[in-house]
């Protein structure tokens, strides 16, 4: 199990900040990374090969995105899960909440090693009205669990067989036998305490060794777990609310890491003057995975 470099360095990448900084995506094909300003009902997108920096409006809030094919994004808006069409902004549905309303909306998602997203929808309130939905690229889906809070460390292991999900509120980040043809789900085992780091687990991402980054919001810190849940090494974040994280750049190599300037709802504000921005962690000496597109199988990996 490789150790993470003590010489890691951070670096800003974004030239403005985001309300609600979540989902960092990297897109090799393109060299592009995307991610969402929630409240804003935005996604940035950084064109890391020229430079340029543009944003997608979208017509609600947005929770979390995927790569897609043929140029698109799948996300989590409020009422529903879309896809999005990055050169002109164009969204057509794939799956509509059946009980929507103004006290529910998407939140984290993660399209899995079978091309399919998953996302999971919170109550606005913290009230217990949450789902977890899947949808493949025909539209079907299917409910996975509910009775969720606040829905996130959404993300999966390398060979696609364990699902990693939380519950924020719980402080818990729960990890479930996921089966790759039907995306069943067993019943779930605590992998990670967040409590003893005196937070909830917002974004997560795995790497190559299957180990699992958690931004601990509350705690201004990010968490390295290996498979067996054990505490491999806690980095200090950028600023005080790292809200998500995902590997990016040429050989996987960069941590991206989206943060918090103001939620909305009042539980999470920040205090620091860069609260929002995008960074970048490099020299950690590990790498990511590149993130599934869904409607396409990945080569699962052991």
């Amino acid at each position: 199990m490789t150790k993470v470099a003590r010489n890691v360095t951070a670096r800003r990448v974004s030239p403005t900040t985001d309300m609600l900084g979540e989902s960092p995506v990297w897109d090799p094909q393109s060299a592009t990374l995307y991610w969402v300003d929630g409240v804003s009902r935005l996604i940035n997108v950084h064109d890391t090969t020229a430079g340029t920096f543009r944003q997608i409006k979208v017509p609600s809030m947005i929770g979390s995105i995927g790569l897609a094919t043929d140029g698109k994004l799948v996300a989590g808006l409020v009422d529903g899960i879309y896809l999005i069409d990055v050169d002109n902004g164009d969204c057509s549905l794939l799956y509509k909440l059946p009980n929507a309303s103004d006290r529910i909306r998407f939140n984290d998602g993660k399209v899995d090693r079978q091309g399919r997203f998953l996302c999971g929808s919170m109550g606005v309130y913290a009230e217990a009205c949450g789902e977890l939905i899947r949808v493949d690229a025909t539209g079907k889906s299917d409910i996975l669990a509910n009775g969720i809070r606040i829905a996130n460390s959404l993300c999966f292991s390398p060979d696609g067989t364990t699902m990693y999900f939380s519950d924020s509120l719980d402080r818990k980040v729960r990890a479930y036998s996921y089966d790759k043809e039907e995306g069943a789900l067993d019943r779930p085992r605590i992998h990670v305490d967040t409590a003893e780091f005196d937070s909830g687990p917002d974004g997560a991402t795995v790497d190559s060794e299957g180990c699992i980054w958690v931004a601990l919001v509350q705690a201004g810190k990010i968490g390295r777990f290996t498979p067996d849940g054990k505490l491999d090494c806690l980095i200090e974040a950028p600023t005080d609310m790292p809200s998500c994280v995902n590997f990016g750049g040429p050989d996987l190599s960069t941590l991206y890491v989206t943060s918090i300037k103001d939620s909305g709802s009042g539980r999470a504000i920040s205090r620091h003057p860069h609260g929002g921005a995008l960074y970048a962690l490099d020299g950690l000496g590990v790498t990511g995975l590149p993130e599934p597109r869904f409607g396409e199988i990945q080569s699962l990996r052991s």
